[in-house]
């Protein structure tokens, strides 16, 4: 991919960083327990706003992904072993923070023949002993479309099962590594039939080249994979390696 010159953010989407005790204790909270959060490892612009209210989104299994997509700057590289005590660490950062709603995401694991499926759905229940009554939200990959995998991790009993769609349909070949966008309708119907009580949510980035029509087409698509919950987000270029901006969408 050629490098190019980056756009100027547009005044109204810049965030004033905020300074407050909260960033500094979150930081150190992460770091003396090891974990990895999708908001470094992912460059997220989020991350002060965040840290600042004493929350984070942590990212399981690892800082390396087995997929290289056009957006992402989690690193692609041949990852690590699994730590057998990353529930544990992640369960004690949720209760030290005082958390009544968390996140967790993954990175994507091709090498592993359930994708990490039994890692995520440990996690889950190592919070649940740790935390009691508590909102757990997974943000997971495709699993390369396993119904095995995704039962795996929606027998661990998350309210919220999140699986992004990222973009509309032409665009999935050159946005998203491996994806498919019909495997991930698929996997959204396949969590509401397995667990009809779960909310399944997903999101998508705006500014990639979009056209109207193809996002009105992916949110009908949505709605008939019967998902609950949509999100919308600016794509911001994380590195002159990634994809540009195409569009700040107002």
């Amino acid at each position: 991919m050629v490098a190019q010159a980056r756009q100027r953010i547009p005044p109204w989407i810049r965030l004033k960083l905020p300074s407050n005790p909260s960033f500094s204790s979150t930081s150190r909270l992460i770091e003396d327990l090891r974990l990895n959060t999708v908001c470094e490892s992912a460059r997220c612009p989020n991350r002060w706003e965040c840290w600042s209210r004493a929350t984070a989104t942590f990212m399981l299994a690892g800082n390396r992904c087995t997929r290289a997509c056009g957006f992402c700057a989690v690193e692609t590289a041949r990852p690590f072993a699994l730590e057998a005590d990353e529930p544990r660490r992640v369960a004690d950062a949720c209760r030290r923070l005082g958390l009544k709603h968390i996140v967790l995401t993954m990175v994507a694991r091709d090498d592993l023949a359930d994708g990490a499926a039994g890692h995520v759905a440990r996690t889950v229940r190592a919070v649940r002993v740790a935390c009691g009554p508590i909102v757990v939200e997974v943000l997971t990959t495709d699993f390369n479309g396993s119904e095995e995998s995704l039962r795996t991790v929606l027998d661990a009993g998350p309210e919220v099962f999140n699986h992004n769609l990222e973009t509309v349909e032409r665009l999935t070949p050159d946005v998203r590594s491996r994806a498919r966008y019909r495997r991930s309708l698929q996997v959204l119907r396949m969590a509401r039939e397995h667990s009809p009580s779960v909310i399944t949510k997903s999101g998508m980035m705006l500014g990639l080249g979009e056209k109207d029509a193809e996002l009105m087409a992916a949110f009908s698509d949505l709605r008939a994979a019967k998902c609950d919950v949509l999100t919308l987000g600016q794509y911001l270029q994380p590195t002159l390696r990634h994809l540009p901006v195409a569009e700040f969408v107002p």
